[in-house]
């Protein structure tokens, strides 16, 4: 029984530095962008597609002029 006097203190003191660590990743951008690092291994850096593909999606979009 008198473990418990020690072992209740220690185990909300760890619940409570759990939290803490959460709220922290969370304001340090921890989980803003999570889909991207795991679509990027599947693409080879040295395809000659893939690099064009990359360019293509930097450079500005055109606007279509109406033509008379």
């Amino acid at each position: 029984m008198s473990a418990l006097y020690i072992l209740i203190p220690v185990a909300v003191a760890l619940v409570g530095f759990a939290i803490w660590l959460f709220v922290w990743a969370v304001d340090n951008g921890q989980y803003d962008d999570l889909d991207s690092p795991a679509h990027s291994i599947l693409f080879d850096d040295e395809d000659p597609q893939h690099k064009a593909g990359i360019a293509e999606a930097d450079k500005p979009a055109e606007q279509d002029e109406p033509r008379a």
